[in-house]
């Protein structure tokens, strides 16, 4: 499909929009420049496990599966039923689980994965209330192996509201190591993203 966000995956990215504006959050799918710094924590050798968390239409679900070895499996959890029907007929490579992020541990052992090498997160972590966004963070942190990676992003505007400083602290309680990107001011709207590593929260899921 290439780089760039086709007709199709915009017209279904509105779709999902309009049935569940606060689960999907995003003003526009991840550009390629923005998807592909999110794929940057995808080993490119060996056989990785890689886990998405709301891929949306797939903008990230491209870069990662340029970069994911032959020998690796790429899964994505997604809550939208539309959605994951565009992902299964878009990307038959992809194992799509449709389900809720904060089931992960869960919905990765009914698919026989216990740990995974990098989880990359699409999810509109400003519109979870703070239980929620602790309770799939904690799932993440479960489940990633101890080189393993977590990423997410957020838009540049938002980032002195409250909500996006109370999430940026909440990654600092629960990683050891949180890597702040370049700006993307290449994505619509202009982006950062975020890199986590070693988490502090274990599995001490609630």
């Amino acid at each position: 499909m290439g780089g760039m966000t086709t007709f199709h995956d915009l017209r279904v990215f509105l779709g999902a929009v309009r049935r569940q504006p606060s689960a999907v959050g995003a003003i526009a799918p991840s550009g390629p420049a923005l998807a592909g710094l999110l794929a940057t924590v995808v080993p490119s050798t060996g056989a990785p496990t890689v886990v998405e968390l709301g891929p949306g239409t797939g903008s990230a679900t491209r870069a990662v599966q340029r970069r994911i070895p032959a020998g690796g499996r790429h899964l994505a959890v997604e809550l939208d039923s539309t959605l994951v029907e565009h992902l299964r007929s878009s990307y038959p490579r992809l194992d799509v689980i449709h389900g809720d992020a904060s089931e992960l541990g869960k919905l990765l052992a009914d698919r026989g994965v216990e740990e995974v090498d990098a989880v990359i997160s699409g999810l509109p972590w400003a519109l979870f209330p703070p239980d929620l966004q602790r309770a799939i963070l904690r799932q993440v942190g479960a489940v990633l192996t101890p080189a393993g990676a977590f990423t997410t992003f957020a838009y540049v505007h938002a980032l002195g509201m409250r909500q996006a400083r109370q999430f940026r602290a909440l990654l600092d309680r629960s990683f050891d190591e949180v890597i702040v990107s370049r700006v993307v001011w290449a994505n619509v709207p202009p982006a950062i993203s975020y890199v986590c590593r070693r988490p502090t929260m274990g599995d001490d899921a609630g």
